[in-house]
């Protein structure tokens, strides 16, 4: 392990983690992981769950597109706010309170009553999902020195396919005899549990936030910079695409091809797990090529030809055309976490407050594309569903024309100072 001076300047969201050791930082680190791949587990728990909660409520596609929807609507909105409650309270309070807050109205959501109460506590479970999200990646970010951030970053970003993908699985597995309530329920009790050993294991002075003393602008730098509004606009598509693709496979595999619940769940599976392998790429690229606009717009166009042959290929293409969309979405969203470390004019501790937007911009407008998807299913059925949505990822790509194409800002580069000067910091052993 070897010292070197950093200064707050270059560092990530929040305050750098001083004096750790690298076993210290391989356990807040692989921790964090557990505790996204939890997270991303109770995004898709609903999904195959679908059929069975239509059933006890008299609800079908449309009803579903909502239940889907409004869990984006809530993520999306609190974004921002979720970035400056992290500046004050540091990233790992406000991570790891958003996780717990997912984790209770998870289990909450697998007793309710109604549907309109199924609706509420999935806005809930949102809310937290919200408040996780752009801090958790600030955390990360905190315990690496600059240049080092990619992998860890891109590892924790595909994490959330590992989750995904085990919540698709094993949801329509256990939906048959546990039931839409406990398949649900039982999501939430896992990511409380891990979300308990992150209170254990990740030291409280990692993802601290700055000194109140420090001046800051009463609107966020992150706010006015054009290139993280381009980022989200561009893929509100994408995101929408992401959530419909792994909500909608089982039930379109089980009521539309007559597949067993365990095929389908695995189909859905090959949509989101190879993006664990896209993440850590994604990261490293972008951290070693600066054409940000032309990483983009490559993924964005495999996400696009995926999609679009859904309704037209068999069971074997069908799983090909998993991988390719996975692979293509896990590094874009790998590629856009990393990017605002090192884009200019964006100051070090507005980083999640910047991740925080383009990621509102995203979920929102992918809340709209997934249920849009729920009425098109319930309308014109699920092969014209499919070409829709297929249009609906690439359209917005068109957006990325106010990207510059090495991910610059327009600002000129700033950082708040910090009063104590350069502070010294173990670099973790690779």
């Amino acid at each position: 392990m070897s010292g070197e001076v950093v200064s707050l300047a270059e560092g990530p969201a929040t305050a750098p983690a001083v004096g750790l050791s690298a076993a210290s930082t391989r356990r807040a680190t692989t921790i964090m992981i557990a505790v996204r791949a939890g997270y991303a587990y109770n995004w898709y728990t609903v999904g195959p769950a679908l059929p069975a909660i239509g059933a006890q409520f008299s609800v079908g596609p449309a009803e579903w597109g909502l239940l889907l929807a409004i869990f984006l609507v809530a993520a999306g909105v609190l974004q921002v706010p979720a970035g400056m409650l992290s500046q004050r309270f540091g990233s790992r309070a406000v991570a790891l309170a958003g996780a717990a807050l997912l984790g209770a109205a998870s289990i909450a959501s697998g007793f309710a009553p109604s549907f309109g109460t199924l609706v509420a506590l999935r806005g809930a479970a949102g809310v937290g999902a919200a408040l996780f999200f752009s801090p958790a990646i600030g955390l990360v970010g905190s315990l690496y020195p600059e240049g080092k951030r990619g992998v860890p970053i891109g590892m924790f970003s595909s994490a959330f396919s590992g989750g995904a993908a085990a919540g698709v699985l094993l949801s329509a597995i256990a939906v048959g005899p546990l039931g839409w309530h406990w398949t649900l329920a039982l999501g939430g009790i896992g990511l409380l549990v891990l979300t308990l050993g992150a209170v254990a294991l990740i030291p409280r002075g990692a993802g601290a936030a700055l000194p109140a003393s420090i001046s800051r602008p009463k609107v966020p730098v992150a706010l006015r910079l054009p290139a993280l509004w381009a980022i989200g606009l561009a893929f509100i598509g994408l995101e929408g695409a992401t959530f419909a693709t792994g909500q909608f496979l089982v039930p379109y595999g089980t009521i539309e091809l007559g597949w067993g619940a365990a095929l389908a769940g695995a189909v859905g599976m090959a949509f989101i797990l190879p993006s664990i392998v896209g993440g850590p790429i994604g990261g490293y690229v972008t951290e070693r090529r600066t054409n940000r606009r032309t990483q983009f717009l490559v993924a964005g166009a495999v996400a696009t030809v995926t999609v679009s042959l859904i309704p037209w290929v068999g069971l074997i293409p069908m799983v090909l055309l998993g991988i390719g969309f996975s692979f293509a979405y896990g590094a874009t969203y790998a590629i856009m976490y990393v990017l605002p470390n090192y884009l200019p004019g964006l100051p070090r501790d507005e980083i999640p407050v910047g991740i925080g937007l383009f990621n509102s911009v995203q979920l929102a407008g992918g809340a709209i594309v997934a249920w849009a998807f729920g009425l098109w299913v319930a309308s014109v059925g699920y092969p014209l569903a499919w070409s829709l949505l297929a249009i609906a990822v690439i359209v917005p790509l068109a957006f990325l024309v106010y990207l510059p194409r090495n991910g610059s800002g327009e600002f000129p580069h700033r950082d708040w100072p910090d009063p104590a000067g350069p502070v010294l910091r173990s670099e973790p052993d690779p």
